[in-house]
């Protein structure tokens, strides 16, 4: 079934629609990494000094420029874990916008979704984003004891994290809030898949753009899949 959602979801990145957010999605993350790389530079210029003299080599100008350059490779390492939050606000901004797309395209004939206002969806963005940081924050000291392990400790950490929003924020477009807590609690181990699912190509360098978009459609698709599997009537022996 996830797996089903994803292609699906995949096959439709070509929508106008699609293109359309991840056109913004793009230029967001763009305009992120470049203010942390100017920052990191200036950061090098501050406390780097332009040139000092080594014992046996002499003067050095070259130490500040070569940083500046290394921040580069550790800006597309900072992007994995920028991706998360970019992932979780963006979803919440345009998830109607991908949401209709998929409705219209794979479930025509619904009625029109109670989508989000905009008050809820900042404020559930801005909660979530705020347990991103934190669960990120504490984590990191796993992620760097863990060694080779540190992809998976972020794997299943952000799984249940993306998870967790993805099916709230999706489930809140055709439900009530609590109609939409008792469609995740249901559906938890499912949504935990379909989390982990996403947060795998976030650690992926310019691949992870994609995730908010695909994250979006997958879980819109997985919502009215498990709703139908659920409107199933039981059979007997």
């Amino acid at each position: 079934m996830i797996f089903t959602a994803f292609l699906k979801a995949l096959g439709q990145l070509t929508d106008s629609r699609f293109l359309g957010v991840l056109g913004l999605g793009l230029v967001l993350t763009i305009g992120l990494l470049v203010g942390f790389y100017a920052l990191f530079a200036g950061v090098v210029g501050w406390f780097v000094p332009d040139t000092f003299t080594l014992p046996w080599i002499g003067e050095v100008n070259w130490i500040d420029n070569a940083l500046t350059i290394a921040g580069i490779p550790l800006m597309l390492v900072l992007s994995i874990f920028l991706m998360v939050p970019v992932s979780a606000a963006f979803m919440g901004i345009f998830l109607d916008r991908v949401s209709e797309a998929v409705e219209d395209q794979h479930y025509p004939g619904l009625p029109p979704a109670r989508g989000l206002t905009i008050g809820e969806a900042l404020v559930d963005v801005a909660k979530f984003l705020g347990i991103l940081t934190v669960v990120n924050i504490l984590a990191l000291l796993f992620y760097l004891i863990s060694g080779p392990f540190a992809p998976l400790v972020f794997w299943v950490v952000n799984g249940i994290l993306l998870g967790r929003e993805y099916g709230q924020m999706v489930a809140l477009r055709r439900n009530d809030a609590r109609g939409a807590a008792e469609f995740r609690k249901r559906n938890r181990p499912t949504l935990f898949a379909a989390g982990v699912l996403m947060a795998v190509p976030l650690t992926i360098p310019v691949v992870n753009i994609l995730v908010p978009i695909l994250g979006a459609a997958t879980f819109t698709h997985l919502y009215h899949m498990l709703n139908r599997a659920g409107a199933r009537p039981s059979r007997t022996a």
